[in-house]
């Protein structure tokens, strides 16, 4: 039993790193655009270009590449490589039909 509970901790320890990194992103959390960077957050200071083409303005609006338009609404997130997500019932999700 010791050592079950040992493995998992050390697993939970390894996977650290790669759980907050996944949750790095821009997200519309009560209204507001929030930074989520490293598991901290922060009000969105301006604009930001991301890798993929995509634009995401402070007011939740994002510009794609391909020059669609959506607004975001609470719960939905734009991750430091451009991918859409959402989140539903604690759990991300990926948008369907945003790339």
């Amino acid at each position: 039993m010791k050592r079950h509970v040992l493995s998992l901790l050390a697993a939970l320890l390894l996977m650290a790193p790669m759980m907050a990194h996944a949750t790095d992103g821009i997200v519309m959390l009560k209204g507001k655009m929030m930074l989520m960077k490293d598991g901290q957050s922060m009000p969105m200071g301006k604009e930001m270009m991301m890798p993929n083409g995509s634009k995401v303005m402070k007011d939740g609006t994002v510009m794609m590449k391909d020059g669609k338009q959506m607004t975001m609404k609470d719960g939905d997130m734009v991750k430091m490589d451009g991918s859409m997500m959402t989140v539903k019932d604690g759990m991300m999700m990926k948008m369907g039909g945003m790339k």
